[in-house]
C-alpha cells in the first residue's frame, strides 16, 4: 500500500473514523500536533491498528517542529501527506517539512468563499501557501471552488472529507437508553441541539424562536421541550434568558457529552436543529442524521449543500430570521413528514461516511504523486523566509 501521512493538531473521534476510513486503502501514519489540546473537550480516543500513530510535542517554533519530524516522520518515507488548512503553525512547519523532502502534499479544507469577508492580503498570503499543495480535499463544490481561487488544480481537487463513523451512530442511537436526567416522557418528543456555547452557534435567537414555538402549547415539560447540549462561554447568558422568557421548564442545558453519551440523545430526540450564522460544515448535522433524526438547520452551514435538500432531506431556514426557526421548529412536530425526512436524510449522508473519506483520500494521492506541485520563485522564496522570520516565535 502507498504510505500517506495524516496530519491533525488534536484528534477527535471522527478523525480516528476518517483515517480508519483511509486504512482501507492507504498505509497511514496518524500525525498528532497537539495531543494535549483541550479546546473541545473530547476524551483522549484510541488509535488503533492498522494506523501508526506519531504524536508530536505539541508545541514548539517552526524550526523545532521541523526538527522533529526530521526525528520521526522522515524515517517513514511517506510518500504523500495531508494537512488541515493553512493556518495552524503545525500544519504550516508541516508544509515546509514537506518541501524540504520533496513530498507531495495535499490540502484538507472545509473552508468555503462565503464563510467570512475576505480581505485582499490574507487571500494574496494564502494563494503563495497553496500554491505548495499538490492536490485538495473538500466535500462541497463551494470549498472546491475556494480551493481553485486560491489556485490549486480544479482537476487534483477531490470529495469526501467531513464524514463521521456513521454506521456507529446509526448502530449505537438504534438502541439508546434515554439519557440521565431526561424521563421516558421526552422519548421521540424533544428538540435537540449540540454546540459550543459561542456567538456563532445563534443559540440566543434558538430560544426566542422556541419560546414563540410555546406560545399556546401545552404546559406539561414532555411538550417538545428543548435540549442544548453542550457548554461554553455563553452559558450563564443563555440561563439567563431561559428564566427571562419563562423557560426553565422546557430548556434543558445538561453540559457536555463525550462520544459514548451522545447517542443516547440522538436516539431518543424526536428532531434536530443547528442554527449557526456561520458554521464551515457541521459535523454535528452529519452525527444526527446518521442516527435517523428528521433536522432542520441553519442555510449558513457549509454542510446544507451536500446534505439537506430542503423539505427532501430536513428544512433550511435563514438564522438572522427568528420567524423562520420557529416554522422550522412547528414543522418537525409533523410526525409523517419528519418519518421522510428521516428516511432521507440517514440515505444521504450513508454516501458521506469514512469510506469515502478514505477514497477520496487516495485519488488525490495518487494526484499529488502523478503531479507534484511546482511553486513559483516568489512562492518558494516566501516559504523559506518564513523559517527566518517566525522560526524562533512562540506565540
Amino acid at each position: 500500500m502507498t504510505r500517506v501521512a495524516i496530519l491533525f493538531d488534536n484528534f477527535g473521534p471522527y478523525h480516528i473514523a476518517r483515517m480508519r476510513g483511509a486504512s482501507a486503502q492507504l498505509d497511514v501514519v496518524a500525525i498528532e500536533a497537539t495531543p494535549r489540546g483541550t479546546e473541545y473537550g473530547w476524551d483522549k480516543p484510541a488509535v488503533p491498528a492498522p494506523l501508526h500513530y506519531l504524536p508530536l510535542a505539541g508545541t514548539g517554533t517552526l524550526r523545532e517542529i521541523i526538527a522533529e519530524l526530521d526525528a520521526k516522520l522522515t524515517p517513514l518515507a511517506p510518500a504523500a501527506i495531508a494537512l488541515p488548512g493553512w493556518s495552524s503553525r503545525a500544519a504550516f512547519a508541516t508544509l515546509i517539512w514537506a518541501r524540504q523532502h520533496k513530498v507531495p502534499a495535499i490540502l484538507m479544507s472545509e473552508t468555503n468563499g462565503w464563510d467570512f469577508a475576505r480581505k485582499p492580503l490574507a487571500e494574496w498570503v494564502k494563494r503563495r501557501i497553496v500554491a505548495h499543495y499538490s492536490a485538495g480535499l473538500v466535500t462541497s463544490d463551494s470549498q472546491a471552488g475556494y480551493l481553485a481561487e486560491l489556485g490549486l488544480r480544479a482537476a487534483a481537487i477531490f470529495r469526501g472529507y467531513n464524514a463521521v463513523d456513521n454506521a456507529y451512530f446509526a448502530r449505537t442511537a438504534a438502541a439508546a437508553a434515554m439519557p440521565d436526567g431526561l424521563p421516558e416522557a421526552f422519548r421521540g418528543r424533544y428538540f435537540l441541539t449540540s454546540n459550543r456555547f459561542i456567538e456563532k452557534k445563534n443559540l440566543a435567537r434558538l430560544l426566542d424562536a422556541y419560546a414563540v414555538f410555546r406560545r399556546g402549547r401545552s404546559d406539561d415539560p414532555a411538550d417538545w421541550p428543548l435540549v442544548l447540549l453542550g457548554d461554553g462561554e455563553l452559558r450563564a447568558a443563555l440561563e439567563a434568558q431561559r428564566t427571562a422568557l419563562g423557560l426553565e421548564r422546557h430548556v434543558l442545558m445538561p453540559g457536555f457529552r463525550q462520544i459514548d453519551e451522545l447517542p443516547r440523545f440522538y436516539g431518543t430526540a424526536g428532531a434536530f436543529v443547528h442554527a449557526s450564522t456561520t458554521e464551515q460544515w457541521g459535523l454535528v448535522v452529519n452525527e444526527a442524521m446518521a442516527s435517523g433524526l428528521p433536522l432542520a438547520i441553519s442555510n449558513r452551514c457549509g454542510c446544507a449543500e451536500v446534505l439537506v435538500e430542503d423539505g427532501v432531506t430536513g428544512l433550511l431556514f435563514d438564522p438572522h430570521d427568528t420567524a423562520a426557526i420557529t416554522r422550522a421548529l412547528t414543522r418537525l412536530t409533523a410526525t409523517d413528514e419528519s418519518a421522510a425526512f428521516a428516511a432521507q436524510g440517514r440515505a444521504r449522508v450513508d454516501a458521506w461516511g469514512p469510506d469515502r473519506f478514505g477514497s477520496g483520500m487516495a485519488e488525490a494521492v495518487r494526484a499529488a504523486i502523478g503531479a507534484p506541485a511546482r511553486p513559483s520563485l516568489i512562492d518558494r522564496t516566501l516559504l523559506d523566509c518564513s523559517i527566518s522570520l517566525r522560526g524562533g516565535d512562540r506565540r
